[in-house]
């Protein structure tokens, strides 16, 4: 890898701005309790093809974006998805090997403590009271994990993102 010239970086800035659109986009009222991370999901393949493009500083700024754009405690979204990458970083080499079920499966634990943070969080500034649908996001991520792997490592391949 000495010598390689990044390349096609603004395709990974693109899905995370993407992922923020989606994130805040409007939803019917009965599916709001369960709106896939959709950043949470986007920086996980990332982290996990481009390790050493896009790491926990990429985390922590597109948490700061993420605070900003819905107005919540500054530094909340980027401590949660600083943990994110920090778990997925820390996982990495396994989980690359695993098939897409493992994947989805060890993606699910790693979103449900995300969630169990955030929750912790919002009990502690008293914005939202602590209930259990808190897993319902992790579990709707998990589930489209696989999707969301497979048009990302296509548009990876087709760019030659490095």
């Amino acid at each position: 890898m000495v010598g390689v010239q990044p390349r096609n970086g603004w395709v990974i800035w693109l899905s995370l701005a993407f992922g923020l659109l989606l994130s805040v986009s409007p939803l019917p009222e009965f599916m709001q309790i369960g709106r896939p991370l959709w950043v949470a999901l986007l920086l996980t393949y990332w982290v996990l093809a481009l390790p050493h493009r896009v790491g926990m500083t990429t985390a922590w700024v597109l948490g700061l974006a993420q605070d900003v754009l819905f107005g919540t405690l500054l530094g909340q979204n980027a401590l949660i998805l600083t943990l994110i990458t920090f778990l997925v970083l820390s996982l990495h080499q396994r989980l690359r090997m695993f098939p897409m079920w493992q994947q989805s499966t060890v993606l699910l634990v790693v979103f449900g403590l995300a969630q169990l943070v955030q929750l912790w969080l919002n009990a502690l500034t008293g914005s939202r009271p602590p209930t259990l649908a808190f897993v319902l996001p992790a579990l709707v991520s998990a589930l489209l994990w696989p999707w969301v792997c497979v048009i990302l490592r296509g548009l990876h391949q087709r760019l030659n993102v490095n």
